[in-house]
């Protein structure tokens, strides 16, 4: 279960704005860009279900490829969490758009604002709360590394 926020802390579970992990190899981006709309399995993890128990249609997501330790593109929330064939939580969401260049995590690391986000202190967790301003740097490094082929001009990631 995820640890209470401090006092005064926003609630991380009340942000809307999501990432999730998946291999490519198994479920890739362009999986979800071709099927359009997907029920999203296989999470067992208890915080990453109950991250996914917090999820509200409407909410986006960052769809991220774990073996290439990059973000890829947006998916939106279209049904709460619900129990799946399986037996396993699990919410549907459906494809919005690639980001206009992947994101890699040593890019993201390299954010002040990403500085103590959970997305960093639990790497291996699957379903991760992004504040609205790790969202809006996240969005905001894509279009930079899409018209600049990396950070800046001499560096490519």
């Amino acid at each position: 279960m995820p640890l209470p926020s401090p006092p005064g802390a926003p609630n991380v579970l009340a942000v809307g704005h999501w990432l999730l992990k998946t291999e490519p190899s198994e479920y890739a981006w362009e999986d979800l860009a071709r099927e359009e709309t997907t029920a999203w399995t296989g999470v067992s993890n208890p915080q990453a279900v109950a991250n996914l128990r917090a999820m509200q249609p409407g909410d986006r997501a960052v769809i991220y490829h774990s073996g290439e330790r990059r973000a890829v593109g947006i998916a939106e929330v279209v049904r709460p969490a619900y129990t799946a064939r399986n037996g396993g939580v699990c919410v549907d969401v459906r494809a919005i758009a690639p980001l206009p260049a992947p994101v890699p995590l040593e890019a993201l690391k390299a954010e002040p604002t990403f500085e103590g986000s959970v997305l960093l202190r639990q790497g291996r967790l699957s379903v991760v709360p992004l504040s609205p301003a790790e969202w809006r740097d996240l969005e905001e490094l894509a279009e930079v590394i899409a018209r600049t082929g990396g950070l800046h001009s001499a560096e490519q990631f």
